[in-house]
């Protein structure tokens, strides 16, 4: 019994931080993008700073210096129907990830005892 406890213990340790890793398929369309996104990151950071996670945060400060360059890079958006469509792709890619947290989700609901 004790053996099973440490195994499912194990296994959510491994799962949680596989799951919350950062999604390379974020990609922001303009500057409140890029400025939100690198909030987020910069608070994950400090996150795994303080708990000890000195890869995550390193794989956290790499991801940053890549929204940065990215972001740098980013042209302004001029036209409305431009920033329309950036933001319908924005919104394709938002769905697709949550459909994917919700098969994770799904997925651990099944295997649940």
């Amino acid at each position: 019994m004790r053996i099973k406890s440490c195994l499912l213990a194990l296994s959510l340790a491994c799962a949680v931080p596989a799951f919350a890793q950062p999604q390379p398929s974020t990609d922001p369309r303009d500057s409140a993008g890029c400025e939100a996104e690198e909030a987020s990151l910069q608070q994950d950071i400090a996150l795994a700073r303080s708990r000890g996670q000195m890869l995550r945060r390193r794989q956290l400060a790499d991801a940053l210096a890549a929204l940065r360059k990215h972001c740098e890079n980013l042209p302004p958006i001029k036209d409305r129907a431009t920033l329309i469509q950036r933001q319908d792709q924005e919104v394709l890619q938002l769905r697709a990830e949550l459909e994917r947290a919700e098969a994770y989700l799904r997925k651990l609901k099944a295997e649940s005892p």
